[in-house]
């Protein structure tokens, strides 16, 4: 599993803007105001090679009722789960009684601790961080989260302080095993799904959410195809979690996701499709993984609410226009068999070797179809195409004004890809690059040769009389 590392410390110390730093991303809320993150908020980043999860908290103050507590609570459930904990103190400060009182709990865990002064631009660094050696939990690293400054020391620090049995790369099984993991909300029948598809009960299923605490890794085989099973715990909303050991579960599963090269959704076909399958779909999309829909308890349903149910799948889930739908009942096993079909189909589109000529043609075949909109009285160019990445497929188009492209026009492009290469249950990506114009910064010869002859000295003109 990819490690978890948990930012923590009192309020207004920096946590998120180095929340925001380390996940290339806004979604931290930044005030210069204590108390801003009263939750955990959760993200994904990478290091050269090495990927990780951050978690995101809200301070520490020390205080023990209402909402300080209730904080508390949180930040002690992100320290639990977390492979190494950033501890956050704020160098314009100095130290504070608070301050004490975050270290005595971190002594007692066990865990590796990075001790991280931050704010120091602008400060001389040494003295700004001599008064926290007196925590005793090690060297003090200065950083500057809203300018990055130190920030690479410290992911150092952070990798080299992993246990040994936490990979700093995404695991990889051999090359022909296909890694399925299992998503949905809470009581949709996950765990009934993977029993079913294994052939026998490998997992605990029970009728009431939450079973499933932790991810749960199967390897099989199935018709000389090698799988792993990714079982993960229900994501639920937030306002509905109130035990303690399932907090986390929403880690458990962006690890599967990160770890998966398919992803089965499974919805529940007597609840409507929630903000949860919503967010769990954001993540499927944001990674870019191969991506099935199986639509659970199908079984025993009138025609008439099935059809309901496929025309709000067909209204709510239309971009998933890509991704293959099964009707299915994991209880009793209806549509399960076709399932790994899909799975194999998504799989092979996803980590297809696509050549450049059959690139370049089908993007002048498309072109020629439908050609590219004028910007500013100049239409856009596309000269050829070639693949930049596998998992999901990555098309790499070249010519000039491309940055200029329409999204409309980049679904044209997407979903003519995907006909006519027949890729299934894949997203598509396309990236633009600018060609350089050989000619940008020259002149004419015709310019050189005005502006050589404007130097000259004029001859006289002589007039010629009869």
């Amino acid at each position: 599993m990819i490690p978890v590392i948990a930012l923590v410390g009192r309020p207004n110390v920096g946590k998120s803007t180095l929340f925001n730093f380390l996940t290339k991303t806004r979604d931290a809320l930044v005030a210069d105001y204590p108390g801003l993150t009263r939750d955990r908020k959760y993200g994904q980043g990478k290091v050269g090679g090495a990927a990780y999860l951050v978690v995101d908290t809200g301070g520490l103050s020390g205080e023990h009722e209402g909402i300080d507590e209730l904080m508390a609570q949180q930040t002690r459930l992100a320290i639990e789960e977390a492979d190494v904990i950033v501890f956050m103190v704020d160098a314009r400060n100095g130290v504070t009684a608070s301050d004490h009182m975050i270290t005595r709990d971190l002594r007692q865990l066990h865990k590796p601790v990075i001790l991280v002064a931050n704010k120091v631009d602008g400060l001389n660094s040494d003295s700004a961080i001599s008064d926290f050696y007196e925590l005793g939990i090690g060297e003090p690293l200065p950083i500057a989260a809203a300018r990055g400054r130190g920030v690479n020391q410290m992911m150092q620090l952070i990798l080299d302080s992993l246990p040994e049995n936490i990979e700093t790369e995404i695991a990889r099984d051999e090359e022909d095993r296909i890694k399925v993991a299992i998503l949905g909300r809470p009581n949709v029948g996950k765990s009934t799904l993977v029993n079913r598809l294994i052939g026998e009960d490998r997992v605990l299923a029970f009728d009431m959410p939450g079973t499933t605490r932790d991810s749960i890794y199967i390897p099989f085989e199935k018709n000389g195809q090698a799988y792993t099973l990714i079982d993960t715990a229900g994501v639920r909303r937030r306002s509905k979690v109130h035990e303690a050991i399932e907090k986390f579960s929403v880690i458990k599963a962006l690890q599967a996701i990160e770890e998966a090269h398919v992803v089965i959704l499974v919805l529940d076909a007597q609840q409507e499709i929630s903000d949860q399958d919503a967010t769990l779909l954001g993540f499927v999309m944001e990674r870019g993984r191969a991506l099935l829909l199986a639509i659970n308890k199908w079984d025993g349903l009138e025609e008439e609410q099935r059809e309901k149910i496929k025309h709000e799948l067909d209204y709510k889930l239309s971009f998933l226009d890509f991704a293959e739908t099964h009707f299915i009942s994991a209880l009793h096993g209806t549509g399960i068999g076709h399932l790994f079909d899909s799975v194999k189909k998504a799989y092979s589109s996803a980590t297809r070797k696509l050549p450049t000529p059959k690139l370049t043609e089908i993007l002048q075949r498309a072109v020629a179809e439908h050609q590219p909109p004028l910007i500013k009285g100049r239409r856009i160019k596309l000269r050829y195409a070639h693949q930049g990445g596998r998992n999901p497929p990555v098309i790499i188009i070249h010519g000039n004004q491309v940055k200029s492209t329409p999204d409309a026009y980049r679904r044209y492009l997407i979903n003519t890809f995907r006909r006519l290469l027949k890729l299934v249950g894949t997203p598509v990506r396309i990236e633009f690059k600018e060609g350089k114009n050989p000619f940008e910064g020259k002149k004419s010869r015709l310019t050189e040769h005005r502006e050589s002859s404007k130097k000259r000295p004029q001859k006289p003109i002589r007039k010629k009389y009869k």
